[in-house]
């Protein structure tokens, strides 16, 4: 019954005499060395900020307070730590002038300094020296700008533009073209499903914007799958495919459907067995693949054609070649919308598809869904098992968004408008107003490209 009472008073002690200590704090001898390695000022001052404030939860190595091992604190700090290197890790990062910093690490860390909500308050409580200052803030905006501008390959790209957390996707692709030409005939042939009715563009037509315009797929005998369609569009740039990730390549996702007994029901044997039968099938794999008609070879020339879906060309592309009058001023402000609150997510070339997420991240979205959970509703979970990924789905592209209603991995908002409510009430923490929709949504239209030099449909 005391031991209560001398664990608060313990707690309490440290509270008031470790904001103390922050006085006394000097860098640690790791800190000084790598800043000695450093020699472009503006990353130095990047350098120190991070290690000198953000390191305590954002690095393995962190340096631990003495009460650590207290009771509770113990326990809350090793969460803070989990949490913090899973998000954003430091470990690393500055070796050879932020080499090791990624298109996702910029884009969040931009999205923290636009919303303020790093260092937390509960952190800054213990280390007031921790929290980011006016000044802090515009070196570490001008460090992720100067090294994008630096990293920026998109021939074209106008300057004022190339430090933007987005950038154009290129005009053309360098694949070969007999295996392009190969994986387009795969693509759209039905011999792939046991019963010779669906094909990959069943789910993926590239008159639907890649996807199928459904809620969710419909497999072979008319089954309904569980999940919506992932647009086939710029998926090469993306990290992993599927919703849950489970395929790491483009390859790998080629093969899955196939298997799938709710989608294509088949299996590789009875595939191939198929495929043999034809001819001209058969010697144009020769020419191009030594071992002839494989599973393998098959999901290559698959994926080779999917890496050519590329839709460059965009209205915001050509605004960010340089040509200001490609938007309007509700889109312009649309763009400084998404700058200020999507970012973390939705950075890079395809805007999107760099990350898992939590669907839920500011309010519980399940619940307020008001139907049962159902297992895909788990995403990266499914595949990891690990408590932490439940509800994670990777984040999707934003390229062509316009033409690939209903949105999310339940279809659930119907309209581009809803969509954005939605991401701004559960996402981002945030209920836009009308004109912000309109304007966000504006934006967003402006994401549609051309495929084969026509706009996507």
């Amino acid at each position: 019954m005391k031991k209560a009472p001398v664990i608060v008073a313990l707690i309490a002690l440290a509270a008031l005499s470790f904001p103390l200590s922050n006085l006394l704090h000097k860098p640690s001898d790791e800190t000084e060395k790598l800043l000695a390695q450093i020699h472009d000022p503006k990353t130095k001052k990047a350098a120190a900020i991070l290690q000198g404030k953000c390191i305590d939860c954002h690095s393995s190595q962190t340096r631990l307070p003495f009460y650590m091992n207290f009771p509770i604190a113990h326990e809350l700090i090793a969460k803070d730590i989990e949490e913090g290197t899973e998000e954003f890790n430091l470990n690393g990062k500055f070796a050879h002038n932020g080499a090791g910093f990624t298109e996702l690490d910029l884009a969040r860390l931009e999205g923290v300094l636009n919303d303020h909500s790093m260092p937390p308050l509960r952190y800054v409580a213990l280390h007031w020296n921790a929290n980011l200052s006016e000044a802090d803030t515009k070196d570490l905006r001008g460090w992720i700008y100067q090294l994008r501008s630096q990293r920026r390959s998109v021939a074209g790209i106008h300057g004022d533009f190339a430090g933007d957390p987005v950038e154009p996707l290129p005009l053309t692709v360098a694949l070969n073209a007999n295996q392009v030409s190969l994986g387009r005939k795969l693509f759209h042939d039905t011999r792939l499903s046991a019963d010779n009715t669906l094909s990959c563009a069943s789910c993926h037509d590239l008159h639907k914007g890649g996807a199928d315009g459904s809620v969710s797929a419909t497999g072979i005998r008319g089954q309904i799958g569980p999940i919506n369609s992932p647009t086939v569009f710029n998926s090469a740039y993306s990290v992993k495919q599927f919703w849950d990730g489970r395929a790491a390549t483009l390859e790998e996702q080629a093969g899955g459907p196939v298997n799938n007994p709710l989608e294509m029901g088949s299996n590789w044997k009875q595939v191939l067995g198929k495929l043999n039968q034809d001819p001209q099938l058969v010697v144009e794999f020769k020419r191009l693949y030594p071992a002839g008609i494989t599973s393998k070879n098959i999901m290559s020339a698959i994926a080779t054609f999917e890496r050519s879906l590329v839709t460059p060309n965009s209205k915001l592309d050509k605004y960010l070649r340089g040509d200001k009058t490609a938007l309007s001023s509700a889109e312009t402000h649309g763009y400084q919308l998404f700058k200020a609150n999507c970012i973390s997510c939705h950075a890079g070339k395809n805007l999107g598809g760099l990350s898992f997420e939590k669907m839920g991240r500011k309010a519980d979205y399940f619940a307020d869904r008001h139907t049962p959970l159902t297992q895909a509703d788990y995403g990266l979970y499914n595949f990891t098992h690990k408590e932490s990924d439940k509800f994670k789905f990777k984040v999707p592209t934003l390229r062509n968004i316009a033409q690939t209603a209903p949105y999310f991995h339940d279809g659930s908002a119907k309209t581009l408008e809803d969509a954005v409510r939605v991401m701004g009430k559960y996402q981002v923490g945030k209920n836009f107003s009308d004109s912000e929709v309109a304007d966000l949504s504006a934006f967003l239209k402006t994401l549609t490209g051309e495929y084969e030099g026509t706009p996507v449909q």
